[in-house]
C-alpha cells in the first residue's frame, strides 16, 4: 500500500504490515483509488481503522472531524459509533463535498452526518454541541487553533486524534517548511496541554492520542 513512503518503521515491517491490512470493503477500496488518482489526502488505511476501533471501544456517540476530503474517515466513524452516532464533519471545497456526499450515501451513512461548508476556523466557533470524539487532519499551520476551540466542546474523557504530527518524517529533520513548523510547535503544546493526557503513536504518519481529563 505505502510501505516505501513509511517514515516510522523499517521497509520490510512496514511491508509486512501492509499485507496485513488489506482492503477488504470495495467501496473503501474505490475511495482509496480515488484519492491516489485525484490526489486528494486522507486518511491511511491503519489510522481510519484505528479511528473506527477507538469510537467502538468509546462508546461515541458524537463525533467532529475537521478536514473531510472525501469522506474516507467519515465513513469510517459512523460505522464505529453504529446506527446511534453522528459525525459533524468540515471542509471548504464544494469539489469534495460533493464527491464525499457520493460515497457516504452509498455507504449508507449519509443520514448520520452532518457536513459543515467553510473553513474550520470559521464553522468550530459556531459549534455549541458536546463530543465524544475530535478528530483533526486539515491545515497543518491551524493544527493549534482546532484544538483550542475543539477541546471547550470535547467532553471530560473524550477522545482526540491527530494525523500526520510526524509529516513524512520531516518534523523530526530540520526541514523548516511552514507546515512542518506549526508541526514541529504543535507536537509539545499538544502532548504537554494540561487538559490533556497525550501521547504520539507510531502509527500512519505520526498519530496524536489522547483523553481530555
Amino acid at each position: 500500500m505505502k510501505a516505501k513512503l513509511d517514515a516510522i518503521i523499517q521497509h520490510d515491517q512496514a511491508a509486512y504490515l501492509d499485507g496485513l491490512l488489506t482492503q477488504k470493503d470495495p467501496l473503501l477500496a474505490e475511495m482509496e483509488a480515488y484519492a491516489a488518482e485525484h490526489r486528494v489526502p486522507i486518511a491511511d488505511r491503519e489510522v481510519s481503522r484505528f479511528i473506527e476501533i477507538t469510537a467502538r471501544i468509546t462508546g461515541a456517540r458524537k463525533a467532529l472531524e475537521i478536514g473531510m476530503a472525501i469522506g474516507y474517515s467519515v465513513v469510517h466513524l459512523a460505522r464505529g459509533m453504529g446506527e446511534q452516532g453522528r459525525v459533524v464533519t468540515i471542509d471548504p471545497s464544494e469539489e469534495m463535498i460533493n464527491a464525499a456526499t457520493g460515497y457516504l450515501k452509498r455507504a449508507g451513512v449519509l443520514d448520520r452526518v452532518d457536513i459543515r461548508r467553510g473553513k474550520a476556523l470559521d464553522v468550530m466557533p459556531q459549534l455549541d454541541e458536546t463530543f465524544d470524539l475530535l478528530f483533526i487532519d486539515a491545515v497543518k499551520e491551524e493544527y493549534s487553533q482546532y484544538l483550542d476551540l475543539g477541546l471547550p466542546r470535547l467532553r471530560v474523557g473524550g477522545v482526540v486524534i491527530v494525523d500526520n504530527l510526524l509529516w513524512g518524517g520531516r518534523v523530526a529533520s530540520g526541514d523548516t517548511e511552514a507546515s512542518t513548523v506549526a508541526l514541529r510547535e504543535f507536537n509539545p503544546y499538544f502532548i504537554n496541554h494540561p487538559q490533556l493526557l497525550a501521547e504520539v503513536l507510531p502509527v500512519g504518519d505520526g498519530l496524536g492520542y489522547a483523553v481530555k481529563i
